[in-house]
């Protein structure tokens, strides 16, 4: 099956909704599914999204609020955050159409289990091929039909370009590969970097300070992605280096924006704003598994701290300054 005659995006979110407009773009009719009814008819009856005010929803774009209806599709968009996947796995199991892809849209590694996010879906969907998109893209220039260009990963080369051909369209690009560890790992990684920069940016340590945390934030995300099978070409291109310098650098990225209040000095509670940023998520499993393989992270593990209080950002900027000195690598 790949001509996708029926797309669902299990999400309405920010970014599900952009996702949805993109596929109908493409030329698909789309279920938008959300778990809030109230949300659903509202976006019916509005053609708006309170996530994206001013944004309009594609006339293909078709909000529901039934999974069983939504689950019925030839392609399955999976945009909710990464820690609750596997609860929508969990729900899809019995009611996901045999063989319909899993298109994993947010970025992070499952806590708890340390599993990554394709590896839930292998465990709890069997028979549905994951697949991971990633990429430099926020959810309003998506939305809005501005140009953007993401990577599509699944291990069967077949597949990953059949998915991007299917969701191309006339502004959203879409590279195929069959990295998928690399893909996940550059969307999880550049999170918990961009939390960085963002104290960085929120405690007036100035562009130079910015331009080295990217730079040397991209070492650690290639020693860890490497370490765990990931492709240095992969992390080159859109899903890791593209990814991580957009983050790294705009309010409009959740986690810059969150990172960059704690860096005013703002406590945990005040800068989640209701509700925290993946890469707070990420951070610790992120440090707990480059420690299992023995790879040197400290900004990751500088953030990590910061976020479970157990540093403040002078002591941390403090402590990454007096790292010996050594070769760049």
């Amino acid at each position: 099956m790949t001509n996708y005659a029926t797309i669902s995006v299990l999400g309405a979110g920010a970014w599900g909704t952009a996702l949805a407009n993109a596929a109908a773009r493409a030329r698909h009719d789309v279920a938008l599914w959300a778990r809030d009814a109230g949300q659903i008819a509202e976006m019916t009856a509005n053609r708006e999204s309170r996530r994206l005010p001013g944004v309009k929803i594609e006339a293909r774009v078709h909000p529901e609020a039934s999974l069983a209806k939504a689950a019925a599709a030839d392609l399955i968009l999976a945009v909710v955050p990464a820690q609750a996947t596997r609860e929508l796995a969990l729900a899809l199991a019995p009611l996901a159409r045999p063989g319909a892809p899993i298109v994993l849209c947010s970025k992070g590694i499952e806590r708890g289990s340390a599993k990554f996010i394709s590896d839930v879906i292998a465990e709890c969907l069997p028979g549905h091929p994951p697949a991971v998109l990633s990429g430099p893209s926020f959810a309003a220039d998506v939305s809005r039909g501005l140009p953007t260009a993401v990577t599509l990963a699944a291990q069967n080369e077949g597949l990953a370009q059949a998915i991007a051909g299917a969701l191309s369209g006339p502004t959203f690009r879409l590279y195929h590969s069959n990295d998928v560890r690399g893909v996940e790992i550059g969307g999880a990684a550049k999170n918990v970097l961009a939390i960085g920069c963002g104290i960085a940016a929120g405690r007036g340590l100035g562009a130079s300070a910015g331009a080295a945390l990217i730079a040397r934030g991209f070492a650690e995300l290639v020693r860890f992605g490497r370490a765990y099978g990931g492709r240095a070409e992969t992390f080159m291109g859109l899903s890791g280096l593209g990814d991580l310098v957009l983050t790294c650098g705009s309010a409009q990225s959740r986690n810059f924006s969150f990172g960059r209040a704690l860096g005013t000095g703002l406590g945990l509670q005040e800068a989640s704003r209701g509700g925290l940023a993946e890469g707070a998520y990420t951070a610790s499993v992120l440090v707990t598994m480059a420690r299992a393989k023995g790879v040197e992270m400290p900004i990751c593990e500088a953030v990590e701290s910061i976020i479970a209080g157990r540093i403040g950002v002078d002591g941390a900027v403090e402590a990454l300054m007096a790292r010996p000195s050594r070769a760049e690598s």
